[in-house]
């Protein structure tokens, strides 16, 4: 059984959702492993469990490519979730009609049966963190993909993070094109400056705060962990700003170096700085060594720790244990390695859905443990460890 106060799925049910023409999964219990071929789907049950919180999913697809190929066009995900205010239904889902700028244009948000504005509403409930095979190289990647990294862990602690991201990138287009015209009205784009300024320093703090709470929660294991420690850091102008200062100066700061900065942006056709624009930075703490630089198997187990520091961090500060999902997370891992993940996943009491083509990767799961078996958009053959 779940443990009292945890967030934990009860039922998930798709509707012509990637290879699933309808599936019903009933769990009950702490770890759930999906263990089946390659191409089996298991992936994509552990997609559908990302888009019931808020954003856009651990792929980040386009609407339209999650309905079932031959289906009816359209799709549907629900859960009946346990969660420490008490049960609640959840459901997304998509009626075949537009995309749009905004990730839930066209996107159906329900809340108990209730329709909602955004997907923004499912952050009150639902809090998660994933880790894929495409992030093995994260560190090694461009740091957008690092921001993104930091932004759903910031947005894990606070789900109004989601909407600054969004309100800050929206008056940034509005700037980048009222800027191709030369003879752009100045108090109208000092006015979008002055947008810009606010929602920036409310997510670099956001940002920091949320990077305070992880380092701590890596310190915290850094001797007992079977995975090793990391330094991070946030590299971004607006960052040192909120650093240095306290954020109404720092909104002048950034406020007075866009406004000088009009000509510049208007040549390279879009704006040079800003949160948009900042690195999460990360070394190998034991070997005191740049994460990128680090072998492909070093650079997995640090991302390992920082998704456990993560999780032990967002219950820390938000007191909701995430949701966590591991696609294909045991397969390169030593049983010693497999081992020291499943004892971190009980300690934290979080829910975990891991995926794997060989069950034995699983064996040391425990008695709590459930493991399904995926293969060709079916799932069956439940069996506890």
């Amino acid at each position: 059984m779940t443990h009292s106060g945890t967030l934990a799925l009860k039922r998930l049910t798709l509707t012509d959702f990637r290879n699933y023409a309808g599936q019903r999964l009933d769990v009950d219990g702490p770890a759930i492993a999906l263990t089946g071929p390659n191409g089996a789907g298991k992936t994509n049950l552990l997609e559908a469990i990302s888009l019931l919180a808020p954003g856009r999913g651990l792929r980040g697809a386009a609407l339209e490519d999650l309905a079932r190929q031959g289906g009816s066009g359209t799709w549907a995900i629900a859960v009946e979730a346990e969660t420490p205010e008490g049960p609640v239904s959840l459901g997304t889902g998509w009626s075949g009609q537009g995309e749009g700028d905004s990730p839930t244009q066209g996107r159906l948000v329900l809340v108990d049966g209730h329709v909602q504005k955004s997907s923004g509403a499912l952050g009150q409930f639902m809090r998660v963190l994933w880790l894929t095979p495409a992030m093995d190289r994260l560190f090694a990647g461009p740091a957008s993909d690092r921001r993104r990294f930091m932004d759903r862990l910031v947005a894990a602690f606070d789900p109004e993070h989601a909407s600054r991201l969004l309100v800050f990138e929206k008056v940034m287009r509005e700037r980048n094109l009222l800027l191709e015209d030369p003879r752009a009205d100045g108090t109208w784009l000092a006015s979008l400056e002055a947008h810009m300024a606010e929602a920036a320093v409310a997510i670099a703090a956001a940002r920091l705060t949320a990077l305070d709470a992880l380092s701590f929660h890596i310190g915290e294991t850094r001797e007992t962990s079977r995975f090793p420690w990391s330094e991070i850091s946030l590299d971004g102008e607006i960052e040192a700003l909120v650093s240095a200062m306290p954020a109404v100066r720092a909104e002048d700061e950034y406020r007075r170096l866009l406004n000088d900065s009009r000509r510049q942006d208007r040549g390279a056709g879009r704006t040079l700085s800003g949160p948009h624009r900042s690195d999460l930075v990360v070394r190998h703490g034991p070997k005191s060594m740049p994460a990128g630089l680090c072998s492909t198997g070093e650079q997995k187990a640090l991302l390992i720790g920082l998704i456990l520091a993560q999780a032990r961090a967002v219950l820390g500060v938000s007191g909701i244990p995430p949701l966590l999902l591991l696609d294909e997370v045991a397969a390169h891992l030593d049983r010693e390695r497999r081992q020291g993940l499943f004892g971190a996943l009980a300690a934290l009491g979080c829910q975990t859905w891991m995926t794997g083509t060989d069950v034995e990767l699983f064996a040391d799961l425990g008695r709590e443990g459930m493991v399904f078996h995926v293969e060709d958009g079916t799932v069956s053959d439940v069996k506890r460890v």
